[in-house]
């Protein structure tokens, strides 16, 4: 799925790939400008540095539930 997180400040697409984040994923599409956001992938605003990226404890199952 592709997201329109604005997360290009701290993170590089490469810092991304197989990173592990907590997203919401039974949301509709929705369109932004030109592209289709399809999840919502959460973090919490650094003042003076940008959204960084809410992440999981190592032995989280992938796909558990957020409470």
């Amino acid at each position: 799925k592709q997201s329109s997180a604005q997360i290009t400040t701290i993170y590089s697409p490469e810092d991304l790939i197989n990173r592990r984040v907590i997203a919401v994923v039974n949301f509709p599409p929705k369109q932004i400008a030109d592209f289709m956001s399809e999840v919502l992938v959460l973090g919490v605003d650094v003042p003076g540095k940008g959204v960084t990226l809410l992440g999981i404890a190592e032995d989280a199952t992938p796909g558990c539930r957020v409470y």
